[in-house]
């Protein structure tokens, strides 16, 4: 008798024990946050608060792909810049076109002309402060039409 109680004793505090350290693990959210990424879209889902929007764009004779890129204002995010066809520049407006020339992206670091070797992907990471349409060009000389090589950032509301 005495054997049967210690047994459901040293059970019960068993389970109480796998119960007590199931829920401190389970209950706490995890802290990474995964990228979104868009590559087929140029489009991506609004981001949560400290989420990064990842869109894929490629540079090639003279074309940005996708164009124009859509973000909701507040978004983080890393254009992933891949020239396929020789080197390139980038160059991203930080005013919206027509407005009165306070700054509508915030870049994560100085932005004059981001320039892409063949091959090579670079990195443009900026937070969309303001709603508007905001140019991007190429800003390396890339052939004839170079002057017509030029995309569009789109931040909605």
């Amino acid at each position: 008798m005495q054997s049967s109680l210690r047994l459901t004793t040293l059970l019960a505090a068993i389970a109480a024990t796998t119960l007590i350290i199931a829920g401190s693990t389970a209950a706490k959210p995890a802290h990474s946050a995964p990228s979104t990424k868009s590559a087929a879209s140029p489009t991506a889902p609004s981001p949560m608060p400290d989420d990064v929007q990842v869109i894929e764009v490629t540079a090639k004779k003279y074309e940005f792909n996708p164009s124009p890129i859509r973000v909701k204002v507040g978004a983080r995010v890393q254009l992933k810049i891949t020239a396929t066809d020789h080197v390139h520049g980038v160059k991203l407006s930080e005013v919206a076109d027509g407005a009165n020339g306070k700054p509508g992206l915030v870049f994560s670091s100085p932005q004059e002309c981001l320039r892409v070797e063949k091959g090579q992907t670079q990195t443009l990471e900026f937070t969309a402060q303001a709603a508007g349409t905001y140019s991007i060009r190429c800003c390396v000389h890339c052939g004839w039409d170079h002057r017509s090589m030029k995309g569009q950032l789109i931040v909605e509301p």
